[in-house]
């Protein structure tokens, strides 16, 4: 019969060791980060952090301390510091001081969890260079965070800030920072400061507007407004050189802005807006669009220029007050997706939308002969009917007209061969086409006017081109000379640099191959470039 009766209150593990709870984080782990100098403790439930983490590049190993031999593999005095914790996921409401133990910490990972405060002793973590702190419930932030010299990459989305210090700025190795989704009415001028920035995402916010100084931000890539308050955008982001996307979705602007330096933006988000218009300068520079969102505002009309977009991939338009559409949108070589639901739309019958992208293309470029008038164009534009011939005197006369000191001429859908020379006076003409014509040569009063920054001569009998004129037009940025009989492409083209978008396709020359020429217009002139004999 067993000495300890049931009930008895005799403790039944007397005289027995008692073993110690269980360490949430498993001995081997620890073991494995001193040799990697990485620890991933991400979904585990902690409520805190044990002690033995934070202390794991100073407290001797508890197998050193007992009588055992090591082998190479072993030989714990060799132990790496700590570069990379990871305590995602978990329970987490506080950080202790403890963690300026961990002075080597290049990435530190706590998001999600339900952290309120930072210990100020965060701002000893001098070599950290990724910070992430989203999905946590902080409202401010300590002082000591921005001393962190080294940081490259600084998340904060999902969190309750609503303010930040101008001491932000101090973080100028920053490339990345995300600030979406907290309760920011405004960021602070010394944003301007972080001049590496690439990624700067500010969703979900509450902002009105933006800081004149965000202008300095010179390597700003993607810039994320989505989801805030504003009525209009500095016109200083106009002049931003490296931006390619774009994102304003759902706030107040009532106008497209103006974006004349913005040369290399591929993307442009502005829908769920309540912008009425679109006019030709909002178009005009961005010849390295292809993705333009203008869904749910309330436009009522499309500008002919749209058509000058011709790396345009997708085109939305849906939940718009649209009646009718430019018919050479059927035009743009790379459409890929039209999207126009929503629209009470005259001239396409309902059953077309269903049909996708191509058919609606289709139907479009059917319409287009003999439907292009003057009274279809805008008043900057001249449009000449079918089998038209120049009227030499209206082109001089025209030349004296400035509309925003902008000129366009659409000679489009024609049997021109030639143009006069006397064009070569109108010295603010920016943009001509003269796409499905019949030119044998590129037109030579072409070369000699200095302003223009589009040309479209697709579809058309062209045989060649003198890359050593074009060069000299140095604002231009666009050239399409698809579908022509260009035999040979000249190695001097590539020296052409101004150009940002140089299309080729549907023409019979054998180099650069088709392989080449579908990666796009820096490929192209990079190619071209590396034949030019030495």
């Amino acid at each position: 019969m067993s000495r300890f009766k049931k009930g008895s209150g005799v403790d039944s593990r007397a005289g027995f060791r008692v073993e110690k709870p269980e360490s949430p984080v498993p001995h081997g782990l620890i073991k494995a980060a001193r040799k990697s100098g990485q620890l991933n403790l991400s979904g585990r439930g902690l409520t805190e952090v044990p002690q033995s983490v934070w202390r794991l590049n100073v407290d001797t190993p508890e197998e050193a301390q007992q009588n055992a031999s090591f082998g190479g593999a072993d030989r714990w005095w060799e132990q790496t510091d700590l570069t990379k914790l990871l305590l995602s996921s978990n329970r987490l409401e506080t950080l202790p001081g403890d963690l300026r133990l961990l002075p080597a910490l290049l990435v530190l990972d706590v998001h999600d969890n339900q952290l309120a405060t930072l210990p100020k002793e965060i701002g000893e973590l001098e070599q950290l260079q990724k910070l992430i702190l989203s999905h946590n419930k902080l409202k401010e932030l300590p002082s000591e965070l921005w001393v962190l010299k080294n940081l490259r990459c600084l998340h904060l989305q999902q969190n309750q800030l609503e303010r930040l210090p101008p001491e932000i700025g101090q973080l100028t190795g920053l490339d990345d920072i995300d600030l979406s989704t907290n309760q920011l009415a405004e960021v602070p001028e010394s944003l301007g400061n972080l001049v590496n920035v690439v990624k700067l995402n500010l969703s979900c916010n509450k902002l009105r507007s933006l800081p004149p100084a965000i202008i300095h931000m010179k390597n700003l890539r993607m810039l994320d407004c989505t989801r805030n308050q504003l009525e209009s955008i500095p016109p200083v982001l106009a002049q931003m050189e490296s931006l390619e996307q774009l994102y304003l979705r759902h706030n107040r602007l009532r106008f497209l802005p103006e974006l004349p330096s913005c040369q290399t933006l591929k993307e442009l988000h502005v829908g769920n807006n309540q912008i009425e218009a679109v006019e030709a300068e909002h178009l005009k520079h961005l010849s390295a669009l292809s993705v333009l969102e203008l869904r749910d505002n309330k436009l009522k009309s499309l500008p002919e220029e749209v058509t000058l977009l011709l790396g345009l991939e997708r085109l939305d338009l849906t939940n718009n007050d649209l009646t009718s559409l430019p018919y050479t949108l059927g035009n743009l070589p790379r459409l890929k997706s039209l999207m126009l639901e929503g629209n009470p739309l005259r001239s396409i019958r309902r059953d077309l939308l269903t049909k996708g992208t191509s058919e609606l293309l289709k139907y479009l470029r059917s319409r287009i002969q003999g439907t292009l008038g003057i009274k279809d164009q805008p008043q900057t534009a001249m449009t000449l009917p079918s089998q038209a011939k120049i009227n030499i005197h209206s082109i001089r006369t025209l030349k004296t007209l400035d509309y925003r000191r902008e000129i366009f001429f659409f000679f489009r859908n024609n049997l021109l061969t030639t143009l006069p020379s006397e064009m070569k006076s109108l010295t603010k003409l920016r943009t001509v086409v003269l796409s499905f014509n019949r030119f044998k040569c590129f037109p030579d009063v072409l070369y000699k006017i200095a302003a223009l920054e589009t040309i479209l001569i697709s579809n058309n009998q062209v045989g060649s081109i003198d890359p050593i004129q074009l060069k000299e037009l140095s604002n231009l940025s666009t050239l399409d000379l698809q579908n022509n009989d260009i035999m040979q492409v000249p190695p001097e083209l590539g020296n052409c640099t101004s150009l940002r978008a140089l299309l080729l396709d549907g023409n019979p020359f054998r180099n650069p191959r088709a392989a080449i020429v579908s990666k796009g217009t820096d490929a192209v002139l990079e190619y071209l470039r590396s034949r030019i004999p030495a």
